[in-house]
């Protein structure tokens, strides 16, 4: 097969990647929370119910902004249900996905979970803008933030949580686009009540960031017409706008789903240049930075009637996919798009945490386990803090149903600030080994680290509870640096991480 090659000079870079690129996600769907995250009584259960084992991967999955409570469980989010003593708590039901909701697990329990993952886990809190408005916003803002001295500060106190939470970053609602929300508006409406909202909640703190919502998806309808209609409203009162992308394969087309990440360049590119036409039209200085806080591949065409044939349990299995290594494979190029355009994402969070379309998977009860698709994400997120270097592919192409012509090889590169410097690859080819060669032109490299590849022979290889760890990274032999190159071979089908310094 034909070189792909590709040139690394720390003259010509994307930007500095924001650690907020590699946050997550937790909803109250399915056992995300209760049995995964939360469950009392487990034995790595800490006293607080929180499973330590669950802990220890987060912990080396590497994530730090954690987005909650929802998605689309937001839009039926009474957050009073979710604080104070446990036994006082309301049972409720969950319009979005018809359980019911129990409400152990709250706002002071999330809160306190994150300090338990560590400094780096940030909260990103999303107010209710479906059955709810300006005035309930403000309300949890009072009660998370502010320090003391009114009567939703105190009753925080009161609950046993004297000091302010502290929530810096915070979603104005979620997909309001889609019809399928509870309290689902047209890019008017909602574009009115953002703006109501973020204005309000900067009456009392004007140093928030705040999220708006942009589409669903970029196949929406209503898609680049609803950002610009929102932006219209919010351009100068909030600083990100949302996007959310979910991917799997359809029809058996496999090497259309390998180039997913086709999609995710075009989405993030198209609402960009959405964002800045709307700047130049109110002839603004400003950029919205974009916040993809949902992406993952996710086998949705079974969702619906796992959902409809629910009657209103409490956290049963929903959206448990099982991730075999074509499945990481496609993420991990999802990972390197949003480093590809990391002067613009400065937020992603990969949706969801445990069990839910997750990277990790717990048994109630029992053990907990990392799928194919944790190893990307946390070498990724071990590896790929610094600056992103420009990378230009010149590759060997294929043919794609849904894509057409696209590169057997998907790359990006961070240079760290000890100038040592990460290449992510992924060789989309599922038969062939990708020859790759590499200019290094102004780095002071002398040394292959590290060359470590996600693939198998069985590309529908996975892990599982009585295999937990059948796929795992492995060192790949033979990767060479000198004169001024690196070069390497990279496995059919593969996610490729090579270490220099």
């Amino acid at each position: 097969m034909r070189t792909a090659r590709f040139t690394l000079d720390p003259a010509f870079t994307v930007g500095e990647v924001n650690p907020r690129l590699f946050g997550s996600f937790v909803e109250h769907l399915g056992r995300c929370v209760y049995t995964g995250i939360f469950e009392p009584g487990h034995p790595a259960a800490d006293e607080d119910g929180i499973r330590t084992d669950v802990l220890d991967l987060v912990r080396e999955l590497g994530v730090t902004a954690i987005r909650y409570p929802g998605g689309n469980f937001v839009s039926g989010y009474k957050w009073e249900d979710s604080v104070g003593p446990v036994e006082d708590r309301p049972r409720r039901l969950d319009l979005a996905w018809r359980t019911t909701e129990s409400n152990r697990f709250g706002l002071s329990e999330y809160i306190a979970f994150l300090k338990k993952v560590g400094p780096q886990a940030e909260p990103m809190m999303a107010v209710n803008l479906g059955t709810r408005g300006v005035a309930e916003a403000l309300e949890l803002q009072e009660y998370a933030n502010h320090p003391s001295g009114t009567a939703l500060s105190d009753l925080r106190a009161e609950h046993g949580d004297k000091d302010p939470f502290g929530i810096r970053l915070w979603c104005l609602g979620n997909e309001m686009d889609g019809p399928w929300q509870t309290g689902h508006k047209t890019a008017e409406e909602y574009g009115r009540l953002a703006a109501e909202t973020a204005r309000a909640m900067r009456q009392i703190d004007p140093d928030l960031e705040l999220v708006a919502c942009g589409s669903s998806g970029q196949s929406m309808e209503t898609f680049a017409a609803w950002e610009a209609t929102v932006l219209q409203e919010t351009y100068d009162l909030v600083d990100h706008i949302s996007l959310h992308a979910y991917y799997e394969p359809h029809d058996g087309d496999v090497d259309s789903f390998l180039a997913s990440a086709v999609d995710m360049e075009s989405f993030i590119e198209n609402v960009v240049a959405t964002c800045d036409h709307v700047g130049a039209r109110l002839k603004s200085k400003k950029k919205i930075n974009l916040s993809f806080d949902e992406w993952n591949v996710w086998y949705m065409a079974k969702t619906q009637a796992e959902v409809s044939a629910l009657d209103w349990p409490e956290a049963p299995r929903l959206l448990e996919d099982n991730y075999s290594v074509t499945d990481a494979v496609v993420f991990g190029s999802l990972l390197i798009a949003l480093l590809r355009h990391a002067d613009r994402v400065t937020v992603a969070c990969l949706a969801q945490l445990v069990n839910v379309i997750a990277p990790i998977m717990t048994e109630p009860g029992g053990p907990a386990w990392r799928q194919t698709t944790f190893f990307p994400f946390a070498q990724a997120s071990k590896y790929g803090r610094g600056e992103v270097l420009d990378v230009r592919v010149d590759s060997p192409t294929y043919e794609t149903k849904k894509y057409g012509e696209a590169d057997l090889l998907h790359a990006t590169a961070v240079r760290a600030e000890d100038g040592s410097v990460t290449v992510f690859a992924v060789n989309r080819s599922r038969t062939e080994s990708l020859p790759l060669d590499v200019a290094l032109s102004g780095l002071d490299l002398s040394e292959v680290v590290e060359h470590s590849a996600l693939a198998d022979a069985d590309p529908d290889a996975r892990n599982t509870l009585a295999e937990p760890e059948r796929v795992v990274p492995h060192a790949v032999d033979g990767t060479a640096l000198g004169d001024g190159r690196l070069t390497a071979a990279l496995e059919p089908l593969s996610w490729n991480v090579i270490r220099l310094r």
